[in-house]
């Protein structure tokens, strides 16, 4: 039986490079300062960081699509950067890891929006420095975003639309995508931002966390019962067919209409870095589904990849190989 199950999910995983998916939302660009502090500032009591290296890594949404791209998957991205030299090397970033860049879009009206991290001693984060515009987009910006979308709905299995709450994902943005891909039957899944879940009504599948559900449900999550009427609320609430609501440190609750609540127990070994796991979560469940997954099946395989990435330091992605050795390593325990 395990070894079915294991050929089962292996065939899938090797499935991933027929899939297709779009993802439209917050593009962010990572900075990471690297450097080491030996004193204190004379001028205020702050460390001084010496600095020593500095890299960029896609963040938000382009955190989703560098996942899909690493796991073997075809993934275009949407959405909006400045006109300047963060938006440039954004874009050469995912240009470089594979991603189809031709639905980001440039905003001379707000800046790309970046992330700097300064980190010491190789691990420990000293300040994190955030530039960016969460103005909602103008009317002719969500036209064009509209547009793009209706271009490709025909190409792509799934639609992921990823809100880290900059603008982009708005009422009057989702009221023209959600309509195009519902009609051409395609998966649409949500990356929610915890204050706007009264616009995702219709989708196929929201993936919050613990805290996002709670809110949006409006009551605490601390038990099993409180969990599965959070789920099933989630469920009618906004109409979707699936929740996937992720744990931390005890896994993942997968809802379905008219089923019971699958509880998939974390598989993480050793946990370094959390950073960007909620963004393995959906890209890898969005393959999954895409490449013929049921939903029991495409959260085992989920969970899997975010078991992989928080053992990572550091906003990390996960390979097709890593992610079938710890599905084998998972079904043999």
């Amino acid at each position: 039986m395990k070894k079915q199950r294991f050929s089962a999910l292996k065939k899938i995983i090797e499935n991933f490079g027929n899939a297709r998916v779009l993802v439209i939302g917050d593009l962010i660009l990572d900075e990471f300062i690297w450097g080491h502090v030996s004193r204190i500032s004379p001028e205020a009591p702050v460390p001084v960081v010496l600095f020593q290296k500095e890299h960029f890594m896609p963040g938000g949404a382009s955190n989703v699509a560098n996942n899909i791209a690493s796991l073997g998957g075809k993934v275009s991205i949407a959405g909006i950067i400045g006109n300047d030299e963060h938006g440039a090397i954004l874009k050469d970033e995912l240009k470089n890891r594979g991603v189809d860049v031709s639905g980001m879009l440039i905003d001379d009206s707000r800046p790309t929006t970046l992330k700097t991290r300064v980190v010491a001693q190789q691990h420990q984060q000293v300040v994190r420095i955030d530039k960016e515009s969460a103005e909602p987009l103008h009317d002719g910006t969500i036209a064009k975003l509209a547009s793009f979308v209706e271009d490709k709905i025909g190409r792509i299995d799934a639609l992921i639309i990823e809100d880290y709450g900059k603008g982009v994902i708005t009422p009057k943005l989702l009221a023209r995508i959600v309509p195009i891909a519902k009609r051409s039957k395609k998966i649409i899944l949500v990356d929610p931002k915890e204050e706007h879940f009264s616009y995702y009504k219709g989708v196929t599948v929201i993936t919050p966390n613990n805290h996002e559900a709670a809110r949006a449900v409006g009551f605490e999550i601390k038990d099993d019962q409180t969990l599965a009427k959070a789920g099933q609320t989630l469920l009618k609430k906004l109409n979707c067919a699936i929740a996937l609501i992720t744990l931390g440190e005890n896994g993942m609750a997968l809802f379905r209409k008219g089923a019971p609540m699958v509880h998939i127990p974390t598989v993480a070994q050793e946990v370094y870095d959390v950073s960007g796991a909620g963004d393995t979560v959906i890209g890898s469940y969005a393959l999954a589904l895409a490449a013929g997954a049921d939903p029991i099946e495409a959260a085992h395989i989920s969970n899997c990849a975010a078991g992989i990435v928080v053992g990572k330091v550091g906003i990390a992605v996960v390979t097709p190989q890593e992610l079938i050795d710890r599905v084998k390593a998972e079904l043999n325990k």
